[in-house]
Formats: C-alpha cells, sequence, structure tokens
C-alpha cells in the first residue's frame, strides 16, 4: 500500500461552480502507477467547495450557480455573519450544502470516473482568492 500527498494551487476565480478536473490531475499525486486506489479531495476554504458533475455541457453549471444562488440569497435579513460582505454567509452555506471533499476511484492509473463526469470547484464568493486543496492518494502500485 502506497500514501502520496500533495497541496493543489488553484487561481482565483469569479463566483460560479468550475470544471477543474484536468488542472486538479495535473498537480495531483502521480497515478499512473497505481493500480486500484483512492483520491481523496479536500478543498482547505469555507466559502468553496468540491463536486463531480456534468463534464460536458456548460449550461449545467449555469443553471447550478443559478439555483444556488435563489436557494441561499445574499442579504437575508436574519444573517449576523456580514463583516465580509453579502456573499460571504450565503457562500458559508454553500460550502456546507455540497461539501469539502471528495473520495473518488482509482483504477488502472486513471480517475474512475463515468463518461460525463468531471471535478468541480464550486467557488461562492464574487472575488475569491486562490484555493488550495490537499490530495491525498492511498493505493495499490
Amino acid at each position: 500500500m502506497i500514501w502520496d500527498q500533495s497541496f493543489i494551487e488553484l487561481a482565483p476565480l469569479p463566483r460560479g461552480f468550475h470544471l477543474m478536473t484536468n488542472e486538479i490531475l495535473a498537480q495531483a499525486p502521480e497515478l499512473t502507477n497505481c493500480e486500484v486506489g483512492l483520491l481523496h479531495l479536500f478543498i482547505q476554504h469555507t466559502s468553496a467547495s468540491l463536486a463531480v458533475n456534468e463534464n460536458a455541457d456548460p449550461d449545467v453549471r449555469g443553471d447550478l450557480e443559478r439555483h444556488f444562488n435563489v436557494m441561499v440569497p445574499e442579504n437575508a435579513p436574519y444573517y449576523k455573519h456580514v463583516m465580509e460582505g453579502p456573499d460571504d454567509m450565503p457562500a458559508h452555506i454553500k460550502s456546507i450544502l455540497i461539501g469539502p471533499s471528495l473520495t473518488l476511484p482509482v483504477n488502472r492509473g486513471h480517475l474512475a470516473l463515468g463518461p460525463w463526469q468531471g471535478i468541480y470547484l464550486c467557488e461562492h464568493r464574487e472575488q475569491a482568492e486562490s484555493r488550495c486543496i490537499v490530495a491525498t492518494l492511498q493505493g495499490r502500485w
């Protein structure tokens, strides 16, 4: 059993659901020699999240963003945490709803995602800074 870990830095992106599979894999631990295993991704932020979803039609990402903005609106009168701007508390709520981590299967040196699946960075802040993901690979070589 082999363990490997790396830290993935992603450039700042605007609020939205961003397909980041290639960018994440380019910085992730070396998968090519892993016969079978798991890649765990954990984002070290409370206003962004990670998800797996549609990798082909960008309308899905836009629809998700629009839905979450209706479901978790800015400037709700009951928010008390407002010092960091109107998008901050909604970003925390969206992050909890979607989640900070993914555990993905690795098979014969590749992620075993379905043909229409990709990894999303779900950015919930309007003006976010760079994001850091801890990528931990466990597997048999």
